[in-house]
């Protein structure tokens, strides 16, 4: 039971993780590059605001549940349990160490203005976000076959 229900969380988090990056690649980051960079800079600016408490809680949950679960279960469902929180991991250190610098930088060039380069900066950025955004994605379709997954009886 204790199993099954950390599945839920697991499942719930990640694949709201999930969707939340994979819309941000699908449509933000598209639409960042379609309007003007003075327009781009402030709304990731403000959105940034927002994401930075709702994603942080969405990725340590999904880690602590998917590692928690791995921790419980036992034989192919401690695998992907595992693989799905390593891979959540995964997303959490590229945001931190990739994106949020940038981000750091970008808040900057809203209140002043952009360098030279800041073009090849956002292009990192936009590699960043596809890194995580598979990452996320792998860690929930991960999780979705633990879930498929006929139950096993000891």
């Amino acid at each position: 039971m204790r199993t099954r229900l950390l599945l839920g969380l697991a499942l719930l988090s990640t694949g709201l993780l999930a969707g939340a990056f994979g819309y941000g690649a699908a449509n933000l980051v598209p639409t960042f590059n379609a309007v003007p960079l003075d327009i781009r800079l402030s709304f990731h600016t403000e959105l940034m605001k927002m994401n930075g408490i709702t994603m942080q809680a969405a990725m340590g949950i999904s880690i602590v549940s998917s590692l928690t679960l791995a921790a419980l279960a036992h034989g192919r469902t401690r695998l992907l349990a595992g693989g799905a929180g390593l891979l959540v991991l995964t997303s959490l250190l590229v945001t931190r160490f990739g994106n949020v610098p940038i981000n750091s930088r970008i808040k900057e060039w809203a209140h002043a203005s952009a360098p030279a380069d800041h073009t090849e900066i956002l292009r990192h950025w936009e590699m960043f976000n596809d890194i995580r955004t598979v990452a996320a994605v792998l860690a929930f379709a991960l999780l979705i076959s633990t879930a498929l997954r006929p139950p096993t009886h000891a």
